[in-house]
């Protein structure tokens, strides 16, 4: 291990020092440079590259267990123990960006609506796609003020299956969510559960309208509880933590991309998800076809 470091660092001090500091020899470190790696280092360094390469391609949000999980299911990659993955990060000096708790959000409600009864009842499980829907709104900071995302999530497989972003909190934004979730899953008529907040824009004429004509079932939350909706907070704390906080967006269009860039091609294709066994939503959807379809 100190020769090793020496070679990791001759080309930053001097070996003589270095060895006079570590207390070994010159030429024990020159023969230990010619020799070659033994099996243990060898796999110490294929672990280190693929602990890079699982870490970069998570743009720098997976910590340990979840680089440990990617390892795991991965043939291009070495696999480790979460301990081993742990000292290569440190090795490598690679922190996982996700450091702050989470602190779930609500939205304004109207008092002059009636909300619908809490169906769904914290029961965030679905034994098929398009069974259970959770729907909610989160701010993001531009150059030009703020804009507003909307999403829909599937809780079969956590997948994100309609949003919208909009610079207004008017009710079409929640309506083109609803209707890019609609037009992907095409839901059956009366199996499907909608769960949302009591946010204005959700107990609005319009799209109480849009939910019977598609016979879709409304579910809200309860008075100023936002852990009713959790899944739907949760991805807003991941989205945030692990992608908006870290970029400054200048336009809505710039917003817009990023969002996409997050949510369709690493959100729902790549990511690990603790609730679906360490699978991304796209990869546990797939996983279940076979055995939903017979």
């Amino acid at each position: 291990m100190r020769y090793a470091w020496i070679a990791r660092h001759r080309d930053s001090f001097p070996v003589a020092a270095m060895c006079r500091l570590l207390k070994v020899s010159r030429s024990g470190f020159y023969a230990s440079v010619e020799r070659p790696l033994s099996p243990r280092a060898v796999r110490r360094q294929k672990i280190h590259a693929s602990v890079r390469q699982a870490f970069d391609e998570s743009h720098a949000n997976y910590g340990s267990y979840k680089i440990a999980q990617e390892l795991a299911q991965r043939d291009d990659l070495e696999s480790a123990c979460r301990n081993t993955v742990a000292r290569a990060m440190r090795d490598l000096g690679l922190k996982s960006c996700v450091t702050r708790k989470f602190k779930p959000t609500t939205t304004q409600s109207d008092p002059s609506k009636r909300p619908a009864a809490n169906v769904l009842d914290r029961d965030f499980t679905a034994e098929a796609p398009n069974q259970k829907w959770v729907t909610d709104i989160t701010y993001l900071p531009t150059a030009h003020g703020w804009v507003y995302l909307a999403v829909v999530i599937d809780l079969f497989s956590r997948k994100v299956v309609g949003w919208s972003l909009s610079d207004s909190l008017e009710t079409c934004l929640v309506s083109n969510a609803l209707r890019d979730a609609i037009e992907k899953r095409s839901p059956k008529r009366g199996e499907l559960l909608h769960h949302s907040d009591r946010g204005c824009q959700y107990t609005s004429d319009a799209y109480q309208r849009t939910l019977r004509t598609m016979g879709i079932t409304c579910s809200m939350s309860r008075r100023g509880n936002c852990y009713d909706n959790a899944v739907a907070e949760r991805f807003f704390w991941s989205l945030k933590h692990e992608w908006t906080k870290h970029h400054k967006y200048d336009t809505l269009e710039d917003a817009r991309l990023s969002v996409f860039t997050y949510i369709e091609t690493f959100y729902n294709r790549t990511r690990l998800h603790q609730t679906l066994g360490y699978k991304s939503p796209d990869q546990y959807e797939a996983e279940h076809a076979p055995v939903l379809a017979a």
